[in-house]
């Protein structure tokens, strides 16, 4: 990168391995339970639009062996510069080549785009950051499934009816299938591949 495209770049972790790893433990909480809303534990100021919940997930997950694939919307020189510096990320031309893509609601509407794993390595899938308008722990859909003790309420501002139905074609292909983790300004809810969905 040139002097003129560092003096650009927004600042990443201020202690990258601290704060690394509270942003990992919210993840794995988010995974753990379905639908419940984590908040990033750093300050994070990602590049637009990218929110600061994906670009703290990206400074905590993203590495070198990590491609990543950015919908046409995020991808931008900008949000390339962020991850070419703090994380040295490849991007992935190809979204069923990508560890983890990010995406804005409309280009959730097609999971079946990105890799579901293969019988054998069925964690060989992406993970799919989904930045929405809103996230709150409120009836909008109900999800069941490992981490729900019965049923959970979420609401997600943003989204519509095809990219639920995206959500419950992906949940009937487990094992195979991608894990969706929605983003909205410091807040994260993940629904893993064994999460159902009722609209």
């Amino acid at each position: 990168m040139t002097t003129a495209d560092i003096s650009t770049l927004t600042p990443g972790l201020n202690d990258p391995v601290f704060d690394g790893q509270a942003i990992f433990r919210a993840l794995l909480m988010a995974m753990a339970a379905p639908g419940r809303v984590r908040s990033v534990p750093a300050t994070v100021e990602g590049p637009v639009p990218l929110t600061p919940a994906a670009a703290g997930v990206a400074l905590a997950m993203f590495d070198l062996a990590t491609p990543v694939w950015l919908a046409p919307p995020i991808d931008n020189p900008a949000v390339r510069g962020f991850l070419a510096f703090h994380c040295r990320c490849p991007i992935a031309s190809d979204p069923a080549a990508a560890a983890f893509a990010i995406v804005d609601a409309a280009g959730a509407e097609d999971l079946a785009q990105f890799a579901p794993g293969t019988p054998e390595y069925p964690d060989r899938s992406t993970t799919v950051l989904v930045q929405v308008d809103g996230l709150m722990e409120a009836p909008g859909v109900r999800l069941s499934g490992p981490g729900i003790e019965r049923h959970h309420d979420l609401r997600v501002a943003g989204v519509g009816k095809r990219f639920w139905a995206a959500q419950a074609a992906n949940a009937a292909c487990f094992p195979l299938g991608v894990d969706v983790v929605l983003v909205h300004g410091y807040n994260l809810a993940a629904l893993p591949r064994t999460t159902k969905v009722e609209t």
